[in-house]
Order: structure tokens, then sequence, then C-alpha cells
């Protein structure tokens, strides 16, 4: 449930909060504090959560209002503030002393975009200000560091579970003599491809120990390919990861390739210490809020 600090609204809900707001002004249905106060401790919460949601489901956010006495009023459904540019209006009032950047403002999610605007329109300073701190202060730099340089995990509670997939790569090169021992399958530690493979998909299901920035995931399904080219004495590995969650599985899939390509390099080694890992490489993904992508050439 999204509450901003400088909004001073309680856990008790007992005043109209601003993902509430959004909700309401997304849907065309206009509430006053009197009437929001009649509603139910459920019926608040929901419609604050459908308010930190990407997309407002403007039917149910209605079904959910209906309840209030007085009843809600209809009025004209408002858009959401641009993601592609700071609108003057808010760069205006929060000003060179609180600077919002367009990578800023773009990473930003359309809750907290939204509250921004709606803290320009009052003009209030001690709104500005906290509301600067709270939501530009912790992404001004990146959206993995605080104003203070601490490292934190971004807040993906507010997005809905979709499909995602990533499809990454990296390779193995080496001497005729190491892959001879690879393609003939006489290597003394065994099983070469199938140990690698093993282990990336291991390392994909554990990405989130490794990179300590990342999201647990639950991942279903995590495909690793190795194929031997004979020409370029190397191990190309391809790995591809699914899921259906709310952030995506880039880091897994490129988790997966690397710690595959340093299994073959350390079950191969006694053979060839001098040889090459890489390039590792997204190939491609697909799913959420950016959209699909795909590597060119």
């Amino acid at each position: 449930m999204k509450l901003y600090r400088f909004d001073e609204v309680g856990h008790d809900l007992s005043l109209l909060p601003l993902a509430a707001r959004r909700a309401l002004d997304r849907a065309g249905c206009r509430l006053s504090r009197a009437s929001w106060s009649t509603l139910s401790f459920d019926a608040r919460r929901a419609l604050i959560l459908e308010g930190a949601s990407d997309e407002i489901d403007a039917a149910r956010v209605w079904a959910l209002a209906t309840g209030a006495s007085p009843a809600p009023e209809a009025l004209p459904p408002e858009v959401d503030p641009p993601a592609d540019t700071v609108p003057p209006e808010v760069a205006a009032a929060f000003g060179d002393a609180r600077p919002i950047g367009l990578a800023a403002w773009a990473g930003l999610s359309a809750l907290d975009r939204y509250a921004l605007a709606k803290v320009a329109q009052k003009g209030r300073p001690e709104r500005l200000d906290g509301a600067w701190r709270e939501i530009i202060g912790e992404t001004s730099i990146s959206t993995h560091l605080g104003p203070s340089g601490g490292a934190r995990m971004v807040d993906v509670s507010a997005k809905r579970e979709t499909p995602r997939v990533a499809v990454a790569e990296s390779a193995v090169s080496m001497s005729a003599a190491a892959f001879e021992r690879l393609r003939g399958s006489t290597a003394a530690k065994g099983d070469v491809l199938g140990v690698a493979r093993l282990a990336g998909i291991m390392a994909a299901k554990r990405t989130d120990e490794l990179i300590p920035l990342c999201h647990s995931l639950s991942l279903s399904r995590v495909s690793v390919e190795l194929s031997l080219d004979e020409e370029g004495a190397r191990v190309r590995i391809v790995a591809e990861v699914e899921t259906r969650d709310r952030t995506g599985v880039e880091m897994e899939a490129l988790v997966a390739a690397s710690v595959a390509a340093l299994t073959v390099y350390d079950m191969l080694k006694a053979y060839d210490r001098g040889m090459e890992i890489g390039p590792t490489r997204l190939l491609s993904k697909a799913g959420g809020r950016s959209g699909d992508w795909a590597r060119q050439g």
C-alpha cells in the first residue's frame, strides 16, 4: 500500500491519500473528504492499491467509490503527466533548488509523477520540499542509490505481474587441444556440457543471492543450450529465462550464461588456462513497461 510520508496520511486512512486521488481522477470520479471517511477500510485500501498501479481500472474505481455518502460525482477523467518530458509547471514549481532531471522523471512510477504534479499545483514550500526529498531525492542519482549514496532495492510492489522473457549469450574460446577433449568427451572432470548446462540453470535460480539488488523471482522456465563451433574452437552458450512477475529476468539470463561459461572453463582449465570467455551479453527481452528489445546485428 503506497503512502507518502510527506502526505501525512496515517495507516488508519482517515485522510484521502494521493494514490487514491490518482485512481479517482483517472476514473473521472470525484469524492470529497467527507465521503471518503464513509467508505469501509477495505474499500479505501483497494482504491489506494488501484491508484498505485500503472493502469487504472475505472469500472473498479467506481464500484469501490459508490458506497460513499454523499455519492461520488462524475467528472471528465484526468490523464497522467507524460513520462517522456517533465511538465514545465512541475519544473518551475520545484525550481533550481529541487531539480528534476528527465532521466529521474522517466524512471518514476506513474503514481510518483502524479504526486509531484499535484504537489506542484498547490505550490506549498514545505510540501514541495518533502515530496522532492522522498520521491526525487532517492532517484536523482540512480534508481539503486539513495540521496546519501546508500544502495537500495527498487520498489516494484505497485507493478503488475506480467510475462517476462530474456535471452543472453556467452562463449568460451579455447585451444585446439582443449576443444578436442571437449568434443571427444575425454575431459578428466567428465561431461563438460552437461555439467555446465546444469550449473547455468542453478545459477539463474540464485541470481538474487549473487547480485545484491536483484529481486527474488519465481522462474517458470530456464533453458541453457551449449553448441560447439569447431571452426572457431569455441563453445557458444545461450540462456533463456521466463517468469510471470513484476520485474524482468535479464540478470537471470546473463547469470545463467556467465556461470555456464565459467563451468566450461573450470572443467577444461587443465588443458588450456588461457581460455577466453565472452562476449557475455543480452540478446533480447520481452515484457514489462519498457516493452520488447532485441540486439541488432
